[in-house]
């Protein structure tokens, strides 16, 4: 018999039975003469009790020790599956001994745990801009730098930090706005092109200082250009400096810049400049920076993105084939809005998504029971990631808000 200490308790196991698994640890300690090796192998020889000592967990040891008088490795549902694979590892054990209903119900744990930590390393990633406070300490200007970092990152630093949070989402709102009143006909007179002016280089003047207010906080000028908050930063103020560079393209030829306006909605100039104005929509996101139901809701997408392609993938292989069933049954009735399968993907798509519009209604009962078919294939499509998405941006905003407030 050989006698087997585990972390205090006492083992006795047959050596022939040990002898049977020669790969595994216990098994070469019964197979080894030379003591050199035994001792090699276990932590330590009690040579008065001979016993060899094993500093292990004792609780999984009873797992190995069955697996010895049985062959068969019991793999229980309360274990940590990390602890429980680094032990056999030790051990030397394979979980290829275990039952097969076992085996499969533990991979599947281990794959959620590991899913788990995954997701976990990917928040604290989310939530670094918080914790490195300590980066600017030995560098030049450290405290300068440390102190506008806090500023412009951690709005829970202090009570100046939190009113410059306030001021982005505000100068945000104010740019939106101000963009979406340009558009109305009765603010298109001089007054009010004058006032949209003013408000939108009000605007461009505090994006600008903010972000490079945080060009001069950053430690790495690398990380601050790949970083997604930054991008968004500078598409938000480039549309304002590309439209004074293009209207500014030459100063003093002022009849040049009188035609220009007289031609700005047909010309390729004026159509570029339309875009660049466009993209001040852009700037919404930057609430984003502040907000942590939107920050939740962005690391859900990101964390569910094979959901959402497969519900994708789904909602165009409805439209294909509803669209093709719809017109194969009306392309014949007079005067139908079905002439072609890519005329009825809208119809198609607006009844998959249960809006239903009505602007064009199936008129035979075949087609009716078609786009009865395609509602009823919509609801039940659309209702199938709600509670994943749900229950996952719950977690997801829990734990960053939990983070949030602790800082």
């Amino acid at each position: 018999m050989l006698n087997i200490n585990v972390g205090g308790k006492l083992f006795q196991i047959a050596c022939k039975v040990l002898a049977q698994y020669p790969i595994t640890r216990l098994g070469k300690l019964a197979l080894y003469t030379d003591p050199a090796k035994k001792l090699q192998l276990c932590d330590d020889y009690l040579v008065q009790k001979n016993e060899y000592f094993f500093d292990r967990d004792p609780s999984i040891f009873h797992y190995i020790f069955h697996f010895y008088r049985s062959g068969i490795l019991w793999v229980m549902d309360e274990m940590c599956p990390s602890n429980f694979v680094e032990e056999i590892e030790y051990w030397g054990i394979h979980l290829k001994y275990s039952q097969r209903c076992c085996r499969i119900l533990f991979e599947e744990k281990q794959d959620e745990l590991n899913e788990y930590l995954k997701i976990e390393k990917e928040l604290e990633a989310e939530l670094e801009p918080l914790d490195l406070g300590k980066q600017f300490d030995g560098k030049f200007l450290g405290g300068f730098r440390k102190m506008i970092w806090n500023l412009i990152e951690n709005p829970y630093s202090s009570v100046p930090a939190k009113i410059i949070a306030v001021m982005s989402s505000f100068f945000v709102l104010i740019s939106i706005v101000g963009m979406t009143l340009s558009t109305v006909e009765e603010m298109k007179n001089k007054t009010g092109k004058m006032w949209m002016e003013q408000m939108e280089m009000i605007c461009a003047i505090f994006f600008t200082s903010e972000y490079l207010m945080r060009l001069i906080s950053s430690s790495s000028f690398k990380k601050f250009l790949r970083a997604a908050f930054n991008a968004i930063d500078l598409v938000a103020i480039l549309p304002f400096y590309i439209q004074l560079l293009f209207e500014n393209l030459d100063e003093g030829d002022t009849l040049y810049h009188e035609e220009l306006h007289k031609v700005e909605n047909v010309s390729k100039l004026g159509k570029v400049l339309k875009l660049i104005k466009l993209m001040r929509i852009f700037r919404i996101l930057k609430l984003a920076r502040h907000s942590t139901g939107l920050r939740a809701f962005s690391f859900t997408m990101r964390q569910c993105y094979q959901q959402v392609c497969c519900l994708l993938l789904f909602i165009a292989m409805g439209v294909f084939t509803f669209s093709a069933l719809i017109h194969s049954v009306e392309h014949d009735v007079p005067g139908t809005d079905f002439t072609s399968i890519p005329y009825a993907w809208w119809w198609a798509a607006v009844s998959l998504s249960t809006v239903g519009y009505g602007d064009t209604v199936p008129d035979t009962i075949l087609g009716r029971m078609v786009a009865f078919l395609c509602i009823s294939f919509g609801i039940i499509l659309n209702g199938m990631p709600i509670s994943i998405l749900y229950n996952k941006f719950s977690d997801y905003y829990a734990k960053l808000k939990a983070h949030e407030l602790s800082q």
